[in-house]
């Protein structure tokens, strides 16, 4: 508080307008002290002279003025004044200081003159006789009607001077006091006032700095301007705290919204300076959230077209969209850019709002479904080509012999068979992907899925010439699933490895289970699948080897279908394979604990 510039310039001008007014105060209370001292004084000395008119009228009459004489001589050393007794023709008859034999006419005497005129006079001026400057007040003395002299008292200048510098000694003790009590007054009052707007100016350098939770304690007596300042003060700041509270929250909801979007946002400023950036924008750019806010944008996103648009939208006020390509985690993927503009409250552009949606998935599945339409048409177009080709033959040809005919009916069987397959597969496969996708789940031991579908295979195999097994655990081994459904998955697994397995190999079929799953390994010594051809297995109408697979007549879907079941059920299929080594397809599902 002492250090502080505004105590000091408070402090100094009270200090200083004090001491103005005790100055100019103890000026005029010096001077009317004077003038009243003066005027007491020659009050004092008029009552003097009046004292001693009566005293002197018997000598002015005629009496004995040697009396007269002594008696003022008497009178005259127990007090200040000078007296004198002077007839009307100015001849002195009784002196208290002087002898009067000795003094000189006084009847032109300043106070005697005008005391003659006016029956009072004073004069302050040197006196000759005592060589002293004096202040004098002479009255008149009437008997009978007629003037018969004056008496007049004086005082020396000097006593008048004595008295007065007594009086300016008071007033200056006074001032010295009134000056002490001013200074601590006004060190009181700088202090507290100080003091109070230092509080105040320490709430509002720690609100500044973002502390809401500041306040201002006011006391009940603290009713004047400060006091009124601190309470809207302290109002203001609970006000604010409430609003950056509000902000708070819906910055907070605001960053959670958009940190949980799979679209990328970005904000820039009018100068495309980085305002702010989710975590999906700063994956695709490959950049740091906290660090990019600031920076340009072309720094931030080096992906070209990105800055292009943010600087169109600005320049035109208007959406920009368009399609970029960006490398990510060393993957392309397709962006869909959305850019508009911001707008301030007077609707000028101060800045652009950057929205990207990730199309690479739905490129993809573009791509798969064009595919897979092309993969259906050709796949229905064969059959159905060959039965109207064999149909048409047949029915042109009447004399068409009973051995070909019946060549030509049973490929036709054969094809419809084959088109009929490939139907189920497909409405399989579409109702696993709907939305309404397995039924209702229900305990089911796996034991009796794996060797119902071994059984059914097994007059298969034999007629094949290949060795078909089967190991299952003694205990149960329950799931949640759908029976049909993984009957599905056994059937078209088992269906392959012996389509794929020459004669005289061996396909086992293992149910284990361990870690709180159950796995379904179904192992060949077939022709094997190269490594390159693993992970396109399960797609839809992938095929390794297409001419013996058209030739086996195989759909192409058998994989898919297995491997949406799996996950239908929360499991997944795996491949190992090598060619001319065989292939273990594994199936792992959730068991069901009992």
């Amino acid at each position: 508080m002492i250090r502080s510039p505004f105590f000091w310039k408070l402090f100094g001008g009270f200090t200083l307008v004090a001491l103005l007014g005790i100055v100019v105060t103890g000026q005029l209370v010096s001077r009317w002290l004077e003038t009243d001292l003066e005027a007491s004084i020659r009050e004092d000395l008029g009552r003097e002279a009046l004292l001693i008119r009566e005293l002197a009228r018997p000598a002015l009459a005629g009496g004995d003025a040697a009396s007269l004489q002594r008696q003022i001589a008497r009178i005259a050393p127990g007090t200040e004044t000078r007296l004198t007794v002077i007839r009307e023709d100015g001849v002195v008859l009784a002196e208290s200081d002087e002898d009067p034999a000795t003094m000189d006419n006084h009847a032109s005497r300043p106070e005697v003159a005008e005391a003659r005129r006016s029956g009072r006079g004073s004069a302050v001026r040197f006196s000759r006789t005592i060589a002293a400057t004096m202040v004098y007040v002479a009255v008149a003395v009437d008997q009978g009607g007629v003037r018969i002299g004056y008496t007049r008292a004086g005082l020396p200048v000097a006593a008048v001077a004595s008295r007065l510098d007594g009086l300016r000694d008071i007033v200056v003790v006074a001032g010295v006091v009134a000056t002490l009590l001013a200074l601590g007054a006004g060190f009181w009052i700088a202090s507290r006032v100080t003091g109070r707007l230092a509080v105040l100016t320490g709430a509002a350098e720690r609100l500044a700095s973002g502390d809401v939770s500041v306040r201002i304690p006011t006391g009940a007596n603290e009713r004047d301007e400060i006091g009124r300042l601190a309470g809207a003060f302290s109002v203001m700041t609970r006000a604010l705290a409430e609003r950056v509270a509000t902000v708070e929250d819906d910055r907070r909801t605001l960053r959670a919204v958009l940190g949980s979007m799979a679209e990328g946002v970005l904000a820039v400023d009018a100068d495309m300076s980085v305002l702010h950036m989710n975590d999906t924008a700063a994956t695709l750019f490959g950049a740091d959230v906290v660090r990019s806010v600031g920076e340009p944008i072309w720094e931030v996103a080096r992906v070209a077209g990105v800055g292009e648009a943010v600087e169109e939208t600005l320049a035109a006020g208007g959406q920009v969209q368009r399609e970029l390509s960006v490398d990510v985690a060393g993957a392309t993927r397709t962006l869909e850019l959305l850019a508009s503009p911001l707008r301030d409250g007077e609707g000028r552009v101060a800045g652009a709002v950057v929205v990207l949606h990730d199309q690479t998935d739905l490129r993809r599945l573009e791509t798969v479904r064009s595919d897979f339409v092309a993969n259906v048409s050709h796949e229905l177009k064969t059959p159905i080509t060959a039965i109207r080709g064999l149909i048409e033959t047949i029915v042109d040809d009447r004399e068409m012999p009973d051995e070909t005919r019946d060549r030509f009916l049973s490929k036709i069987q054969n094809q419809s068979i084959r088109l009929s397959l490939l139907v189920t597969d497909l409405l399989t496969l579409a109702r696993l992907e709907s939305a309404a996708g397995l039924p209702d789940l229900e305990p089911i031991d796996l034991r009796t899925v794996v060797n119902t579908s071994v059984d059914h295979f097994r007059v298969d195999a034999a007629d094949r010439g290949l060795t078909l097994e089967v190991e299952v655990p003694s205990d149960r081994v329950d799931v949640l699933g759908d029976q049909d459904a993984l009957g599905l998955v056994v059937n078209n697994l088992v269906d392959n490895a012996l389509k794929y397995t020459p004669e005289g190999g061996r396909v086992s079929v293992a149910l284990r289970t361990d870690d709180g799953a159950a796995e379904i390994a179904v192992r060949d010594t077939g022709v094997g699948i190269a490594r390159e051809h693993h992970d396109r297995v399960f797609e839809r109408f992938y095929r390794v080897d297409k001419a013996r697979s058209r030739e086996l007549g195989g759909t192409g879907l058998g994989l898919s279908i297995v491997k949406h079941v799996c996950k239908a059920h929360g499991g997944s299929v795996t491949v190992e394979s090598a060619p001319a080594a065989g292939s273990v397809f594994a199936v792992r599902l959730p068991r069901r604990e009992t």
